[in-house]
């Protein structure tokens, strides 16, 4: 199961390349589940390996001239304070048992993966209810609520070691008066920084990871990225989007039932 699981990085990176969101929402559930790593431990190696992946593709929306660095500096101080705060403060100190449901005690790792889950479902919903942003579409930049929305989308990226990508994008667009494609890149930057001073954090707390696995996972990765980009000339990504947010909702579900029934 290990190879298998190191057989899907390369759909993680693929499925960036694709449709430029959505890899980093396999990370966590195959270090579980195939890697066998424990959740919290998961969400430190995610960062690391979504950080890794989206310095590569913001590498490339860079050369593309997509990286809008004023908007990515309102949405991003903000966001990296919040994530680094999870990072030190609430994710080391959460119980082992957080509190009790009709009687059954709910473990600390079960309550990351069921979050994570839900996490995966507003993922795919997003995906499948996404519009075209039209290149008139130039509403008024609210640096303000960027900030905010910055630091909260911080807190989630800190808690469960996701990239949030299907949420800096839209709010990249409707709030920072990005297009697409600027969106995008700007967000990929955004979580490469993110994602990377939160596994710094976690390295400086004293936590000791797997180099061997995150070298290799991550390496795979990078090689899906490449992939993904070389088919992205030749697959519309919009089309792979519906498709992949079903295999989505199919895992978050599994994940939920795994964890609370099976």
């Amino acid at each position: 199961m290990e190879i298998v699981g190191y057989l899907l990085a390369l759909l993680v990176g693929i499925t960036l390349g694709l449709v430029g969101s959505g890899g980093s929402i396999l990370t966590v559930p195959i270090l579980v589940y195939l890697i066998h790593i424990k959740p919290q431990l998961a969400t430190t190696y995610s960062l690391f390996i979504v950080g890794i992946a989206a310095v590569v593709g913001a590498f490339r929306h860079y050369q593309l001239k997509n990286l809008q660095f004023q908007t990515a500096i309102y949405f991003g101080i903000p966001s990296i304070i919040s994530l680094l705060l999870t990072r030190k403060f609430i994710v080391p100190n959460l119980p082992d048992y957080l509190f009790v449901i009709l009687g059954f005690q709910i473990a600390k790792n079960v309550f990351i993966m069921i979050v994570f889950a839900v996490l995966m479902l507003m993922a795919a919903y997003s995906m499948l209810n996404s519009m075209d942003v039209k290149k008139s579409y130039l509403p008024t930049i609210n640096f303000k609520k960027l900030s905010v929305i910055g630091f909260v989308i911080g807190i989630i990226a800190g808690f469960l070691g996701a990239g949030g990508g299907f949420l800096i994008i839209p709010s990249l667009i409707f709030f920072g008066g990005l297009q697409m494609k600027q969106a995008v890149g700007t967000s990929l930057l955004i979580i490469s920084v993110n994602s990377l001073l939160g596994f710094a954090g976690d390295l400086l707390a004293g936590i000791q990871p797997d180099l061997k696995l995150l070298s290799i996972f991550t390496s795979l990765a990078v090689v899906g990225i490449f992939i993904g980009t070389q088919l992205s000339k030749k697959v519309d990504g919009n089309k792979l989007k519906p498709i992949f947010a079903w295999f989505i909702v199919v895992m978050g579900i599994y994940i939920i039932l795994k964890e609370t029934l099976l």
